[in-house]
């Protein structure tokens, strides 16, 4: 995913925690903000050590990149969000992650209609 895409800041994390606005499920917790006016969405990935060592929590973000680069066309532009990953996200499988999140990101409200 490009730059333009990211929340990379540390301050920029801080302000999508600080409201607070959160929905979870099993595997992943999503914050989210509202920004109107941006030309696109931007999404901050948080692995914690609880998910294992450096390539475990590696693949875990590889797999929720690659998922949300597939339902990216679906997601709503104007909001900045943040994937944390749950200890129970640790070895699963890729049809796995996209299922639930998925279904974390429609708890929350980032997925437009589908066809």
């Amino acid at each position: 995913m490009r730059k333009s895409y990211r929340v990379k800041k540390e301050q920029e994390f801080q302000q999508v925690f600080e409201q607070h606005q959160s929905v979870a499920n099993h595997k992943f917790v999503i914050y989210q903000i509202a920004k109107p006016n941006q030309p696109h969405f931007r999404v901050g990935i948080s692995v914690g050590k609880k998910i294992g060592n450096a390539v475990q929590r590696g693949w875990v973000k590889r797999r929720i990149r690659q998922t949300l680069l597939e339902v990216k066309p679906q997601i709503k532009a104007e909001v900045d969000f943040l994937v944390i990953a749950r200890p129970a996200a640790q070895g699963m499988s890729m049809a796995e992650t996209k299922r639930n999140l998925v279904h974390a990101l429609k708890l929350a409200h980032l997925l437009t209609e589908e066809d």
